[in-house]
């Protein structure tokens, strides 16, 4: 795969790119809170506070007091038992999966679950079984093979980074039955869906009593690392099995911060959601209305797949031409040939939606 073209931001919704100064609908910071004030401010509070690195493993003498701070914060903001913070998001789901080996006689992937999952399931010393994504049908199918006896963990994600769609968790809950497991990768959920942002738990109205979810302070969030939300004693686990928490040096101290504040930011501040829901709610209806197979849920995601490369260019040359970066990729769950993945932030002025909206136009 080629190296993307570096890009330079140049405020919350433009970037600069071949001189140009061109609307950004991209990424994953979708309230831009990587470059919140407050976010920044923390930052540089907590270098000058703690410096950068505890250098150090969090099992040896790098425990800092302002991990647990962020893991209760986190706790007490999804309403989960407990928190375990990791140094990424990715590996998250790894360290769940060392921590829990053994522990289940088969897998379930979804399909089109994101490759940290997919790396996850290998580490779980147990057959792995793939269903079609998100097909409550071909789960069943698989489910039904494997009889009474079969002891399962799940693995999705929580929304689908192509499309958007949200997996639908309460139906898996039914298929497993009381003494199955889900794995929710929820990096793009997380801050973004659900009623006080609590992810796809709180926006499928699920408990979480069979549920392990895991997240990325990356995305809605603004800031760096992972965190998974889980039971006291799978907390207990981690720390005592896990390889990647023991053998790693945990989050830069300024980013801990920058987690703590983000999470007090976007606790007492609900105008981050009724923003992005509005534009989300914009772009995408006008999408629909122009002919475009956009999913229906509140995510603010919308994909437009090119029918040819013929289309696919004229599509980045109009976007260019009204001013706006196209961005087009290539990433593990979507189409092989590519595609432009919309990204709405909260903070888009309509004038930048519509010049996205004027490109589009005539495609469909």
């Amino acid at each position: 795969m080629k190296e993307p073209v570096p890009l330079q931001f140049v405020d919350r919704t433009c970037v600069l790119y071949q001189g140009r100064k061109l609307a950004y609908f991209a990424g994953c910071d979708y309230y831009r809170m990587s470059s919140h004030p407050g976010i920044m401010r923390a930052v540089t509070d907590g270098l000058k506070k703690y410096g950068l690195s505890v250098a150090a493993s969090r099992v040896t003498t790098g425990n800092h007091a302002l991990y647990r701070e962020l893991e209760i914060a986190l706790s007490r903001f999804f309403g989960a038992p407990a928190a375990v913070v990791v140094s990424t998001g990715y590996l998250t789901n790894l360290a769940v999966a060392q921590s829990l080996r053994g522990d289940f006689t088969h897998v379930l992937l979804d399909s089109k679950a994101h490759v940290s999952l997919r790396d996850a399931s290998q580490l779980f010393d147990c057959p792995v079984l793939e269903f079609k994504t998100r097909d409550l049908a071909d789960l069943r199918r698989v489910h039904d093979k494997l009889g009474a006896g079969a002891k399962l963990i799940l693995l999705t994600d929580g929304v689908f980074t192509y499309e958007g769609e949200v997996a639908p968790l309460n139906e898996y809950l039914k298929i497993l039955g009381r003494h199955g497991t889900i794995l929710v990768d929820d990096a793009h959920s997380a801050g973004l869906i659900g009623e006080r942002g609590r992810g796809s738990l709180e926006y499928c109205r699920v408990s979480r009593s069979q549920i392990i979810q895991t997240l990325t302070l990356s995305k809605a969030f603004g800031a760096f690392g992972g965190a998974i939300l889980c039971s006291r004693e799978l907390r207990e686990r981690i720390v005592g099995e896990s390889s990647i928490f023991a053998g790693s040096t945990p989050l830069p101290l300024p980013l801990v911060c920058a987690g703590i504040r983000a999470i007090e930011i976007l606790k007492s501040d609900n105008s981050f959601g009724e923003r992005i829901n509005k534009n989300a709610h914009y772009v995408k209806s006008k999408l629909q209305f122009a002919g475009f197979p956009v999913s229906q849920s509140e995510v603010p995601v919308a994909a437009v797949t090119p029918k040819s490369s013929q289309e696919a260019r004229l599509i980045e040359k109009r976007l260019l031409a009204h001013g706006v970066f196209p961005s087009f990729i290539r990433y593990p769950g979507g189409p092989p040939g590519g595609y432009l993945r919309i990204v709405i932030s909260s903070e888009h002025a309509k004038a930048e939606m519509d010049r996205l909206l004027a490109a589009l136009s005539g495609f469909r």
